[in-house]
C-alpha cells in the first residue's frame, strides 16, 4: 500500500514538473521561430508546438499558429535550397495546423490569414502544382481579408509584397519589403505575439 502511494506521488510530482517545464518552455520557444535557421530548427520546434496544442488549451490558436509557421518555414527553407523540391506535405501540414487553430479561436483571424495566404503562394511555387491560380486566388483573397482587419501588419506586407514580386513588379515588392521591416521593428507588449517574418525578406538597397 504504501508502494502504490509512493509510485502514485512519483507520477503525480513528475506529470507537474512536466506541466511547469511546458510553463515556462512556451514564451522560449516563441521566441525561436525569430532566430531558427536551419529545417532541423523548425522541425523540433514544430514538434514542441505539437505537444503544446493539448497541454496549453489557454493558448491553444498561438501553439496551432506557431506549428503552421515552423512547417511553412521549413518548407520555404528546402524551397530555396532547391527550387524543385516537392513540398506539398509540409504545405499541407502548415495548412491543417493553421486551420487548427482557427477553428478553435476567434482571435488573431488576421495572422492566420495572412499565414494562409503564405502559404498558398508556396503551394502555387511548387514544380509542376496544378491549382496554381487556385493558389493565387486564395493568396489574393486572405489579403483582402487581412488588409479590412489589419492594414499595417507587416506580415500582411510581406505577403503582399511576395505576390508583387511573383508579377514582376519588382518595384512595388521592395516598397512592401520595406515597409515590413519597419514594421517589425515595432515590438509588441505580448512576448508571444506574431513578430516573425525577417526570413522572408530579401535584403533590400
Amino acid at each position: 500500500m504504501k508502494k502504490t502511494i509512493l509510485i502514485c506521488f512519483c507520477v503525480v510530482g513528475f506529470c507537474l514538473h512536466a506541466q511547469t517545464y511546458s510553463e515556462k518552455d512556451f514564451k522560449q520557444t516563441v521566441s525561436q521561430v525569430n532566430t531558427s535557421k536551419t529545417e532541423s530548427d523548425y522541425e523540433t520546434i514544430f514538434q514542441k508546438f505539437s505537444v503544446f496544442t493539448s497541454t496549453k488549451p489557454s493558448e491553444k490558436w498561438d501553439a496551432y499558429y506557431y506549428a503552421a509557421v515552423a512547417m511553412y518555414m521549413k518548407a520555404e527553407l528546402q524551397l530555396k535550397k532547391s527550387p524543385s523540391t516537392d513540398v506539398s506535405n509540409l504545405s499541407a501540414l502548415a495548412v491543417k495546423y493553421a486551420r487548427g487553430g482557427a477553428s478553435d479561436s476567434k482571435i488573431n483571424t488576421a495572422e492566420t490569414d495572412i499565414l494562409l495566404g503564405l502559404i498558398a503562394l508556396q503551394k502555387a511555387d511548387i514544380k509542376g502544382a496544378k491549382d496554381v491560380q487556385s493558389n493565387l486566388d486564395i493568396a489574393s483573397q486572405m489579403i483582402a481579408k487581412a488588409q479590412a482587419v489589419s492594414p499595417e501588419n507587416p506580415r500582411l506586407a510581406i505577403l503582399k509584397a511576395k505576390l508583387a514580386e511573383r508579377s514582376g513588379n519588382k518595384e512595388n515588392a521592395e516598397k512592401l519589403f520595406k515597409k515590413a521591416l519597419t514594421g517589425l521593428e515595432t515590438k509588441s507588449t505580448s512576448s508571444t505575439a506574431p513578430s516573425w517574418g525577417r526570413q522572408l525578406i530579401p535584403s533590400v538597397n
